[in-house]
């Protein structure tokens, strides 16, 4: 038995070649017991902190009346800074009207909250950051060019340390 891992994409896609996963030696076990199994595939997601969430909608209020805007010709970054905050907070803003369908509205999310959440650390302590996508294209768009697009929003931004 023998497993090889795929990395492209907002999943980690783990495939295992055998019958069963309670055949996995004790320490492949332990290594993979944050996963669950699809038709053989193993899928881990690492999410964005509980801290570096928003929660309810008068915080995300608060962001699009006070704060700035950096557009692109797919998605705006709407970004605050609040002085009492120590760490940043993350949000993703997809309309029905851009995407009709709820499992494509959250695999665009997925994908976008993957790659903020592998920036988290380079973010200044006091920001709230607001993706909101206007654009349907970002759904079939490659990672790479998902993930210099978004890079560049957040450098125009100023959101990163210094």
């Amino acid at each position: 038995m023998y497993y090889g891992v795929d990395t492209s994409g907002a999943l980690r896609r783990i495939f295992v070649y055998g019958s069963m996963r309670s055949s996995l030696s004790p320490c492949t076990t332990f290594a993979l017991k944050n996963l669950f199994i699809a038709t053989h595939v193993l899928y881990t997601r690492d999410m964005i902190p509980f801290k570096n969430r928003f929660h309810g909608h008068g915080s995300l209020r608060y962001v699009y009346a006070h704060g700035q805007a950096v557009r692109s010709h797919l998605m705006t970054l709407k970004y605050s800074k609040h002085p009492k905050r120590k760490e940043p907070r993350i949000a993703i803003v997809i309309s029905k009207k851009v995407i009709k369908s709820a499992v494509g509205r959250n695999r665009v999310r997925r994908r976008l909250y993957e790659i903020l959440r592998q920036d988290l650390p380079k973010f200044q302590p006091n920001s709230d950051v607001v993706v909101i996508v206007f654009s349907a294209e970002v759904y079939a768009m490659p990672h790479e060019e998902l993930l210099q697009t978004v890079h560049q929003l957040l450098a125009s931004a100023d959101i990163y340390k210094k």
